[in-house]
This record gives structure tokens, sequence and C-alpha cells, in this order.
């Protein structure tokens, strides 16, 4: 018996290694500083608050972008588990994952938590590793300022990131880092370096300039939404999501809207919309897009494999219409940028 519970032991302190990651502080690249400049430690050194398990919708790839190799995972649903903090993450959630051709690894995710007492909690968080067996993404919640959730405003927060494609799960396991102390030195330090020549992937979405005005109309999507969840008041203003569930796009472009992704949008003034989600095209392509700024100043910009017959979506400046109201969703018209 004493020999079965050593050999248990040791398969334990194994797995933990395997899962824990390096011991040393990531210090990120500048241009992609994940909201901790000072570097992230490891999250296995704080103190463990939830534990995110989701279910995999699709994870696609989307190919070789102007950024690095780019691959989507959307969620179809996930439950969170934790001691402070129980519930379930809504459909929709997206893990936008860029490798470099250093290995480096790169992580948006945008997911929203809905607690077991029915609030919602908005998070769009960024990540990175110097390859894939050690990433890390530092947690970044909106929740309600007036609600049991509010702390989460607050702290500072590291993901462990386990995304198993072939099994279509990804696990976040979170922890409260606030009281750990970032080491420095070289010895204690894993510096996140970049290819030279390679574009870096941008944070905000592009502004209209006041010049620009509308041209050619590019394509025409009639976008299909589930009901709003709002946070409300929250840290950044009062924020209110509406899931994206399909539609379809016709034009210069035709194919579908998928499932997945949602405009994230802030209701403070001035109103700001940010919708992030995927299409496919009728020849089976992934685009990334993104249409984001104020009622009257909607930007779209897109991502797309560089080999692809619409590559030239990477390098074109786009303008967008307002939303507007179709049977169980919204109709947008976008057109190139002219000036």
């Amino acid at each position: 018996m004493k020999y079965r519970t050593l050999i248990l032991l040791l398969v334990g302190i194994v797995a933990l290694g395997q899962g824990a990651g390096s011991g040393k502080v990531l210090l990120p690249h500048p241009s992609w500083n994940c909201g901790m400049p000072e570097g992230i430690p490891n999250p296995e050194s704080g103190t463990l608050i939830f534990e995110a398990q989701m279910k995999l919708e699709r994870v696609a790839d989307v190919g070789k972008t102007p950024f690095g190799n780019r691959q989507v995972a959307v969620a179809q649903d996930g439950v969170v588990s934790g001691a402070k903090l129980s519930g379930t993450i809504s459909p929709g959630a997206l893990d936008f994952e860029l490798k470099l051709s250093n290995g480096v690894v790169e992580i948006e995710e945008i997911l929203v938590l809905k607690t077991n007492d029915g609030k919602y909690i908005y998070t769009r968080s960024a990540g990175t590793g110097a390859d894939s067996n050690d990433v890390r993404v530092v947690m970044d919640f909106e929740a309600p300022n007036a609600g049991d959730f509010a702390w989460l405003n607050s702290g500072k927060y590291v993901a462990r990131r386990v995304l198993n494609a072939a099994a279509k799960t990804l696990t976040l396991r979170v922890y409260d880092v606030s009281g750990v102390t970032v080491a420095s030195g070289a010895n204690n330090v894993v510096r996140i370096g970049k290819p030279a020549g390679v574009p870096e992937q941008q944070w905000d979405y592009r502004k209209k300039d006041p010049a620009e005005k509308q041209g050619a109309e590019l394509i025409t999507e009639t976008v299909t939404l589930s009901p709003s969840q709002s946070v409300g008041a929250s840290k950044r203003g009062n924020r209110n999501i509406i899931p994206i569930t399909g539609g379809e796009l016709t034009g210069r472009i035709s194919g579908k809207v998928l499932p997945g992704g949602a405009d994230y949008q802030n209701l403070s003034p001035p109103a700001t919309i940010d919708a992030r989600y995927l299409w496919q095209t009728s020849d089976g392509e992934v685009i990334i897009v993104r249409n984001g700024g104020p009622f009257g100043g909607l930007v779209p910009t897109f991502e797309v494999r560089t080999d692809s017959s619409y590559a030239w979506l990477n390098k074109g400046s786009y303008l967008s219409s307002n939303p507007g109201m179709k049977p169980g969703g919204v109709g947008i018209t976008m057109y190139d940028s002219t000036r």
C-alpha cells in the first residue's frame, strides 16, 4: 500500500510540474505588455480563485496573417468554479492565439462570466509566452461596481491557459497574484522577443479621421443577436454585451457570419461599439472582423490569411454604417474609405 501511495504522490508532482510552467517572471514585449509591463509572475505562485472549463464550438485555423500564425477558438459554453466565484461562461467567448516564427505566443481573450446569482462580468485579457508550454494570461475584469464581485475590478490576476484543440477544450485557472513579488535580474526573468520586421498587432481599434468619407460599398451584412447581457456601471463605464449568433453577408464578399463574439459596447457618453466576430466566406476562408468606434464613426478592420484571395482586406481602410434594426438582429453596410 505504501508503494502505491508513493507512486500516486510522484505522479501528482510530475503533473503539477508540467502544468505550472517556468517559475521565472515573463517580461512581455512592450508592444503587447498584457497590462503587466513590469513582468508576469508564475500564476501558481499566487492564490487560486477560480477555474473556468470551456467546451469549444470550433477552433478556426485562420492561417498566416500579417502578424503571424493566427488561430481563433470559439467557446460553446463553460463552467466556472471556485471558493469566491462560481457560475458559467456565456456562449461565444473568443480566444485569439497568435504564434510568431520564433515560437512566441500572444493571446487575446474575450469572455463573459455569469455568476450563480445572475450578474454578468466582462473580461478582455491579454497573455503571452515564450512558447506554448508556458502561456500566462493577465486577466482584466469589469464587474458591477455595486455588486458582490466588485473586488475583481482591482487587484492583479494571472491565469494559466490550457488549450486542447483536438479535444475542443479550453481551461483557465485564475490566480490572485496581488501579493506576489515580481523578481528581477537576468536569472529570474524570461524576456519575450519578437522577430524583426513583423507588424505588431494592435490592442485598440483604428479611429476614424475627420477627413474620411464613405466610398464604394464593400459588403452588406445582416447579423443575428441574442438578448443583451448588461454588466452595468463598472470601472470603465456602463458595459453592455450583445452576443452574435450568426448572419449573412453579400457584396464584394459573400458568405456568413459565424456564431460567436459580440458587440461589447460601452454606453457611457459618448457611447461606443466594439464588435468582435468572424466571417466565413462562401469558399471557406475565415476572416476576423472588428468594428469599433462611436456612433457615426464606426471603423471596421480585418485580419485574414496573407496568401488568400481576400488578403487585400489586411491593407485597406474602411468605414461602417451604424447598425440598423432588422428582424432578430441588425443590418450593417461597410464601405471603402475615401478622403
